[in-house]
């Protein structure tokens, strides 16, 4: 909580609020706090020379918990996704002691990918339609709930499309697995999460609401206010983590695997390289936009009323972070790029020229290693079993959306001159493969053909 006035020249503590096992926050909360970055820049001159700070992290499961202890002064920091965000600025807006501001953003994906639903692999559910009349749970207040309500208004369904109810990220998993619940959808990283653990499949994903998705950071106004230059250290070490992510990703998905215990192979797949999520802090007009859009979700729903999310952004602090290192703000801003997989494809013996048909095969106690199609990726991984290697997981990606898949959870339309195309989504390769003549493949099916041509 807050100081007192009597106090805060000697002692203040500082609440922050992160979700560890959100891997899109993992930039803006567990690598911060594991590798003790905010304490590298806190002021230590002026009013802070005698003032002990003291960081009290709080990790919750969901973003709504994070909103409730910002509210009750417990909290001055607080990372979440963004409808979650939207009602948090929402619910801020009356208050009399302070409003929230959005500061920084953590990762996004412009096409919405990162939430998902997922189904018991056991069933025979593989669309959203399939879900009709059935037990979809969600942690209600989540990015995951806004993008189910979302694609029930897109596909001008009712709310009474299926019977939602609310469960969070564990309840939801297990209740899955054991069959008590048709689908559960869920936001990053559960819905990779649930099929690399071997019992899920996914059968709707963000993208598919053409809306972003995004996570990101948001301070109490009133705090910000008195200690700016707290907020200054809170989003350098922003910079100094997104910056240690991306430097060695493999480090840094085992790290934080280690301290989150989501599998290092789905911390990969969204902050690695080409990864579902880009890593990038700058307040871009897209995400802006998508949060209005949000509103307007959640006021059909009559879950808030007018939100001006335009004055609720400031992007003056991390602005500030920029100018401190000579980094060019609006340049980064004006990018989407994300960074990408590279190199020399060690099997076709060629160089990745289009990084979004590309593959990678994360070897068992060694490298990962970057492949120039699906076709050479499949073809390496029998190459790699013949020699005796074992692999941890492959990647490939959708040939349609672009999104980085796990190539044992992605369907191939397999040409019959050994081309072959990866999809998410069944119906994709259904309709490409319809398309084009050639053949819908499981992952099985398709590695056999990369042995033999097609």
């Amino acid at each position: 909580m807050l100081a007192s006035p009597a106090s805060a020249e000697t002692a203040l503590t500082v609440g922050i609020g992160t979700q560890d096992t959100t891997t899109n926050t993992a930039t803006v909360g567990v690598v911060i706090r594991q590798l003790k970055l905010i304490e590298k820049h806190l002021p230590k001159t002026g009013k802070y020379a005698d003032m002990k700070i003291t960081l009290d992290w709080q990790n919750f499961t969901s973003g709504p918990p994070v909103t409730n202890g910002m509210m009750a002064g417990k909290l001055q920091f607080g990372a979440m996704g963004d409808y979650p965000l939207v009602v948090n600025g929402y619910t801020f807006k009356n208050n009399p002691e302070s409003q929230s501001e959005l500061i920084s953003v953590a990762a996004y994906n412009l096409y919405g990918s990162g939430n998902g639903i997922v189904v018991n692999k056991e069933t025979d559910n593989f669309s959203f339609d399939d879900l009709k009349g059935k037990v979809v749970s969600v942690p209600f207040g989540s990015a995951a709930h806004g993008m189910v309500l979302k694609a029930l208004q897109d596909k001008g369904y009712p709310q009474t499309f299926f019977r939602l109810v609310n469960q969070s990220p564990e309840v939801g998993s297990t209740n899955l697995q054991e069959k008590k619940i048709d689908a559960h959808a869920d936001f990053v990283p559960f819905a990779e999460l649930l099929p690399f653990r071997g019992f899920a499949r996914k059968v709707f994903d963000g993208v598919e609401t053409n809306l972003p998705t995004w996570h990101g950071v948001v301070v109490r106004t009133d705090f910000a206010k008195q200690y700016p230059e707290i907020v200054d250290a809170y989003l350098q070490a922003v910079l100094d983590a997104q910056a240690w992510v991306k430097a060695d990703p493999k480090r840094a998905a085992e790290q934080i695997a280690a301290w989150t215990g989501t599998d290092k192979e789905v911390v990969y797949i969204f902050l690695g390289p080409g990864g579902i999520m880009t890593i990038d802090p700058t307040i871009k007009p897209q995400l802006v936009d998508a949060a209005k859009e949000d509103v307007k979700v959640l006021q059909k729903l009559d879950r808030v009323k007018e939100f001006d999310v335009s004055t609720w952004v400031n992007d003056k602090p991390i602005r500030k972070a920029f100018a401190e290192r000579g980094l060019d703000y609006d340049k980064q801003l004006a990018s989407t790029a994300n960074y990408e997989v590279s190199g020399e494809d060690s099997f076709c013996k060629k160089p990745i020229t289009d990084p979004r048909k590309a593959g990678e095969i994360w070897v068992k106690g060694g490298d990962i290693k970057p492949y120039s199609s699906a076709a050479c990726t499949l073809g390496a991984i029998n190459d790699l079993k013949s020699k005796g290697k074992e692999i941890n997981v492959a990647y490939v990606f959708d040939t349609s959306r672009g999104i980085k898949l796990f190539a044992k959870e992605a369907f191939y339309a397999v040409g019959g001159k050994g081309e072959i195309a990866p999809y998410l989504l069944k119906r994709d390769a259904e309709a490409a493969a319809e398309k084009s003549g050639s053949k819908v493949m499981p992952y099985d099916e398709a590695i056999k053909a990369a042995v033999t041509g097609g």
